[in-house]
């Protein structure tokens, strides 16, 4: 069944026990899948979710002449031969992750066309710190009906000393992935930090790449003249493990989640603290969460990595919605992301939102209802908050889940919880 043409439906109130398995890390993967296309040799890619994102970034990839093979959470991907330096329009449309190719087709072939990115409507995601760092290596990019032509110079890119306005994850890649080939050094200031951010510089290094300073505010890359073959393990997913965190302690149910680096959910274990549930590290990859019987309202600022992450601002705000007392929720990162409080409420939260904050008032008790899921995270949301809703809730949009939840219904199922995938029509 097709998930666009499905709804889930979910009974409420069931306790959860059990573990669960964390998936490899999204955002990890997709940046580092279309860093595969860096390396003339065979690349294979361990722990990676099996995503409908995934599967549109293996398909610009075998667009562009890649052959890609897959086994159970395994790709083998080999970009010997890259046939064409053109990006198909109607798959980046669906993924604005897409546009991290332009780095590495750029630094392969020379040239690149790629169109703007599209995905979820959370924002403007402005691709201009991408364009001007591309220039800063020395190459020729202009923009034409929606579509990013991008030109080396003769001999290649240029290694330069990049400085990033705002330390955008896209940005820091797709130019860490260009200057991996580019003829010199190149320094990225006001980096992005995040664990993708590192797992994709280990991923280069593992193939040959000379990268420093991954994970700090200031990467340095000194080109090399090719990449070399590699077998590489993709992290843990960090917003999947905070996500089902929230599920344990929105139905007060202590599980337990594995594997996990509990270095990279700081924040999220800080927050689940300050409001009463403990986290309890059960082995070095494993933690289990225990609830407190109420939780408590805490005041929570999203901020790139090492803050609190944007994309746990949705699933934060249904477990907000049923705390003791008031607390605002301040969305800094993108703009037009908090339109699953208008689905809250209609389950009885009480969520007023006045430009890029939200007050919440934490109210005794969730109805089950019939919602929408508005973009990837809003879906985790309202999976949540009907799992400790009385009553059946009806969740559509589930297209939006399975961008970035490897068969979280499943899971969820696993545990205990009582849901199921239905027909739209039934």
């Amino acid at each position: 069944m097709e998930a666009d043409r499905s709804v889930l439906e979910i009974w409420g109130k069931s306790q959860l026990q059990g573990q669960v398995k964390i998936s490899g890390a999204k955002n990890a993967a997709l940046a580092i899948v279309a860093g595969a296309l860096l390396c003339p040799e065979d690349c294979r890619l361990q722990n990676v979710p099996s995503l409908v994102d995934i599967n549109r970034m293996s398909q610009i990839l075998e667009a562009l002449g890649v052959k890609i093979e897959r086994q159970g959470d395994i790709l083998d991907i080999n970009a010997s031969q890259i046939s064409s330096d053109r990006a198909p329009y109607e798959i980046v449309s669906q993924l604005r992750a897409s546009f991290f190719c332009i780095g590495p087709i750029l630094a392969r072939l020379g040239v690149a066309r790629v169109p703007l990115p599209g995905g979820c409507e959370i924002g403007a995601r402005p691709v201009d710190f991408h364009v001007r760092g591309l220039q800063g290596m020395g190459a020729t990019v202009q923009i034409n009906g929606g579509m990013v032509h991008a030109y080396a110079p003769p001999g290649g890119l240029k290694g330069a000393k990049i400085y990033l306005d705002y330390p955008s994850v896209g940005a820091t890649e797709t130019l860490m992935m260009a200057a991996t080939l580019a003829e010199g050094e190149t320094t990225i200031e006001n980096a992005a930090q995040e664990p993708e951010v590192i797992d994709l510089a280990a991923f280069c290094q593992s193939m040959g790449a000379k990268i420093q300073g991954a994970g700090t505010k200031k990467i340095a890359i000194s080109g090399v003249a090719k990449l070399h073959s590699t077998d590489y393990t993709i992290i843990p997913d960090r917003i999947e493990t905070g996500t089902f965190l929230i599920a344990g302690a929105i139905t007060h149910s202590p599980i337990s989640l594995a594997p996990v680096v509990p270095e990279h959910i700081t924040p999220i274990i800080a927050k689940l603290q300050a409001m009463g549930a403990e986290t309890i590290a059960v082995a070095p990859n494993q933690l289990r969460i225990v609830p407190a019987e109420n939780h408590r309202a805490t005041d929570i600022e999203t901020q790139p990595y090492p803050g609190f992450p944007t994309d746990m601002q949705a699933p934060f705000m249904a477990l907000l919605s049923l705390s003791r007392g008031s607390c605002v929720m301040t969305e800094t990162v993108f703009e037009n992301r908090m339109r699953h409080a208008a689905e809250l409420n209609r389950m009885g939260a009480d969520i007023r939102v006045k430009g890029n904050n939200a007050a919440i008032r934490g109210v005794p008790m969730l109805s089950g209802a019939p919602v929408v899921a508005t973009d990837l995270r809003a879906s985790a949301a309202l999976v949540l908050a009907g799992l400790a809703a009385e009553g059946t809730t009806r969740i559509e949009g589930l297209h939006h889940m399975d961008r970035g939840y490897e068969r979280l219904d499943l899971k969820l199922q696993q545990l205990g919880a009582k849901l199921q995938r239905v027909p739209a029509d039934s």
